[in-house]
């Protein structure tokens, strides 16, 4: 199913793939179970919903946790992390983003990336999983790390892919989440060009997890 974007007042530009029943999931985690268990429709006096999920569905964070142990939980999320100036770059590979297209973009130290690839008008087309979704291979997640990016953000649900030979999904997250870059997984990026933006991202205050839904808003700096 097609998910738009929402502009909302001042420019900001909303990222975020909304959660509903039916959504697509990672396989093998809980479907999404959203229910409104007292409402108005039914003469009641208020609504009253209820919400059964994992953390890392839709557009959601991946804390250190995730794959560190004994790594920083979601909770303990620096702010500046996921507020600041942010560079969306657009990655023309498609089936991988690798270090010898990022080359090309002086990535700084500090920086806040975040990567648009195919997934963003293709993957949030189904409510089935893309398996075949654009994935950071090892070289680039190490490239990542080598330029001292703090942040690192992609268009569908993990940055590393299941089918990746060199068992990317494990190995990208230990490369990434060992060096604390932290990640933003699950965005739409469809409306969003290429270029330097504002981020505003936060996870809920999960204590002792993993992981977060989080809701991203970007606006353009012109």
């Amino acid at each position: 199913m097609i998910t738009k974007n929402t502009k909302t007042n001042a420019n900001w530009i909303d990222v975020t793939v909304p959660l509903r029943n039916g959504m697509v999931v990672w396989p093998g985690d809980v479907k999404v179970q959203i229910e409104h268990r007292v409402s108005m429709k039914r003469e009641q006096v208020h609504m009253n919903s209820w919400i059964n999920m994992g953390v890392h569905t839709g557009t959601h964070m991946d804390a250190p946790l995730h794959f560190i142990a004994n790594g920083k939980s979601i909770d303990l999320l620096p702010f500046d992390v996921t507020v600041g100036p942010a560079r969306v770059i657009e990655i023309k590979d498609k089936v991988s983003i690798k270090a010898e297209e990022l080359q090309q973009y002086n990535i700084r130290r500090g920086e806040r990336i975040l990567f648009k690839t195919r997934n963003s008008p293709q993957c949030w087309q189904t409510d089935s999983f893309a398996a075949d979704f654009v994935y950071i291979t090892k070289g680039a997640a190490q490239f990542l790390v080598d330029a001292g990016v703090k942040l690192v953000g992609v268009d569908y649900l993990s940055v590393g892919s299941p089918s990746d030979p060199e068992k990317g999904m494990k190995d990208v997250h230990d490369i990434l989440l060992g060096a604390e870059t932290w990640l933003i997984e699950g965005m739409n990026l469809e409306a969003i060009s290429a270029g330097n933006y504002n981020l505003i991202c936060l996870p809920l205050k999960l204590m002792d997890t993993e992981g977060s839904p989080v809701r991203v808003i970007l606006q353009p700096i012109k």
